[in-house]
């Protein structure tokens, strides 16, 4: 029963050695027919030189260069492209999670199970990425009307099935854990132990955190478009109401001066309720256009041992 574990990698010349060798010494307690994917973001260090060192020895490590840093979950799609074992166990290449689950997880899927995601239930990480982690599963999860579940990132093991599904959705915006949840099947959480992080810091920045939560939202709801008719709506409802409560002011000599706070207030609150609306409208557009004009998710430079 082949394996095949994909791991993205970035900025991850000090520990790429590292994580090769614990993947070795884990998966070979459960089969020797497996293999190693990692896929290069185009990192800025020289993780490609050392990935290429490595396969030079390792028959049984692949690698994938893409030609520039598309992103996680695009390096991600670029290594689930090519795997071949009936199993595919994605990670991430920073060592928090743990190759020593990996048995773990292949024995829980052995019970029926399609999907075993690797739940973080204490995580390593420093109270603001645990705390941007959450809020953006909780705005996720509220504009895409689905349960999400802060502690469960790309680790897992899923059968072959699963990855073929993901595969199928053709969507230009990918992430990887809410395209799984999204395809279904037969799955389980698993609590496992998050390592903290061997070496440097997280690629994503605060503002790449938020570039990624705005366009998974986009992406995959169209909820903003609907509380927008929720706003119209409300700020109707409110206008009329204030509407009534001016004609009783008018009726009782309350107003000294007509007309002047309303309508200024009237145009500036309008005015920039009907931007709002229009750049939420924009935006969607602008994703659509992205998507027809059918580029490559991402574009691959290099392929070792395949």
């Amino acid at each position: 029963m082949k394996i095949s574990i994909v791991s993205p990698v970035y900025l991850a010349e000090k520990i790429v050695d590292e994580l090769v060798s614990k993947i070795h010494e884990y998966t070979a307690t459960i089969t020797l027919d497996y293999e190693i994917i990692l896929v290069e973001d185009g990192s800025p260090d020289n993780s490609w030189k050392k990935i290429e060192d490595l396969c030079q020895r390792d028959s049984k490590l692949k690698a994938i260069k893409l030609s520039r840093n598309f992103g996680q979950h695009y390096a991600i799609t670029a290594g689930l492209q090519c795997t071949t074992g009936k199993w595919v166990i994605v990670m991430d290449c920073d060592l928090q999670d743990n190759p020593e689950e990996i048995p773990n997880l292949f024995q829980k899927a052995q019970e029926g199970f399609d999907i075993v995601y690797a739940q973080r239930k204490l995580r390593q990480d420093n109270f603001f990425k645990r705390l941007s982690s959450n809020l953006f599963y909780k705005t996720f999860g509220y504009l895409t009307d689905s349960e999400q579940d802060a502690s469960i990132a790309n680790f897992g093991i899923y059968k072959q099935e699963v990855i073929k599904a993901v595969l199928a959705m053709k969507d230009h915006i990918r992430f990887f854990p809410t395209m799984v949840q999204w395809v279904g099947f037969n799955s389980v959480k698993l609590e496992v132990k998050h390592n903290s992080r061997e070496e440097g810091t997280s690629s994503y920045s605060w503002k790449s955190l938020l570039k990624l939560a705005f366009n998974n939202i986009i992406s995959f709801s169209d909820k903003p478009l609907r509380l927008t008719i929720q706003l119209g709506f409300s700020i109707s409802l409110l206008s009329f109401i204030g509407g009534l409560f001016y004609i009783f002011q008018y009726f009782n000599g309350q107003i000294k001066v007509l007309g002047f706070a309303s309508i200024i207030i009237s145009i500036c609150f309008f005015s920039g309720l009907i931007i709002f609306i229009l750049g939420i409208i924009g935006v969607y557009l602008g994703k659509t256009f992205d998507r027809v004009k059918e580029r490559p998710t991402y574009i691959t430079s290099k392929k070792i041992n395949f």
